[in-house]
């Protein structure tokens, strides 16, 4: 297979604009439409969207209209995020749920084909990986009634910290559509070789984002995570040993998705933003590597 034909999808923040996670405000300054019509014109093959900012296109659009467009502009991947405190109890749990029955909801809808999850950032109490595992197995059942899979994004900075303290959630829930988002900032900053991307089990995982890390970290981890992301191969990890790790775990989803939330990238132009995220991110898939997609 060419290069031409590797098949990528723009999560949320990569073409997003002038936003950041936890910012004071989230929802994209760029209607969804022009951001579809950039990313088709770019050559992605998805989108990823937040929730907030999926309920602020579907009030302009409409639900009907929202997917005209995904179709209009050749989207035919769609992901959404990011559920948290889905093993909590309380207050955090009750909000945890609305959005849970929402995403779900205009997922169905919409043919949401992943749901990106993790452990909130803010979140000190002790991981209780058993309790965790229990609600991971529950909500995979709940996302598995409208036929979309389900991804735990480790992150360093959280309670579910690297590769291991996911697969031990996924691995013991055993649910056919659960598993791991595996996102390169991730496993190079929490400090995991690729070495151990490649004996990840293919079946858990269930997503993937690309992007590269600065040679230095700016601020806390999560500072880092949100303004320092670099374009794959403008940075100092090693993309292509990245894809080849997953490609040797056996990955076999049909596309790749790409995570880069930037304090540079994010203030570029709408197309300039859309073009450079995926032609950088092609420009990694070696012709061995291509192949194996």
């Amino acid at each position: 297979m060419s290069a031409k034909k590797i098949e990528l999808l723009a999560a949320y923040w990569t073409i997003a604009g002038d936003v950041y996670p936890c910012g004071p405000v989230e929802v994209s300054p760029f209607p969804l439409r022009d951001r579809c019509e950039a990313a088709s014109r770019a050559g992605w093959s998805g989108v990823g969207l937040i929730l907030d900012d999926l309920e602020h296109s579907v009030e302009k659009y409409g639900l009907s209209g929202v997917k005209r467009i995904l179709d209009d502009t050749g989207m035919k991947y769609f992901e959404l995020e990011i559920l948290m405190d889905w093993y909590l109890d309380g207050e955090a749990r009750v909000k945890s749920d609305n959005f849970r029955r929402r995403v779900i909801e205009l997922g169905g809808e919409l043919g949401m084909r992943n749901l990106k999850i993790g452990a909130s950032p803010f979140d000190e109490s002790p991981a209780d990986f058993a309790r965790m595992t229990d609600e991971f197995a529950k909500l995979c059942e709940d996302v598995a009634t409208v036929g979309a899979t389900v991804a735990i994004e480790f992150m360093p900075f959280s309670p579910i910290r690297n590769i291991g303290e996911a697969l031990k959630i996924t691995e013991g829930a055993d649910q056919p559509n659960g598993g791991l988002m595996v996102d390169h900032w991730h496993v190079a900053r929490g400090g995991s070789p690729y070495s151990e991307v490649a004996k990840i089990p293919a079946r858990f995982i269930t997503g993937v984002e690309l992007n590269d890390v600065a040679a230095q970290i700016k601020g806390t981890l999560f500072e880092d995570s949100s303004f320092n992301r670099q374009l794959c191969g403008e940075g100092a990890g090693d993309c292509p040993a990245f894809i080849d790790a997953l490609q040797q775990a056996g990955c076999t989803l049909p596309y790749y998705g790409v995570e880069l939330i930037s304090e540079t990238h994010r203030k570029l132009p709408l197309d300039e933003m859309a073009k450079r995220a995926y032609d950088t991110t092609v420009a990694q898939f070696s012709e061995k590597s291509a192949a194996s997609v």
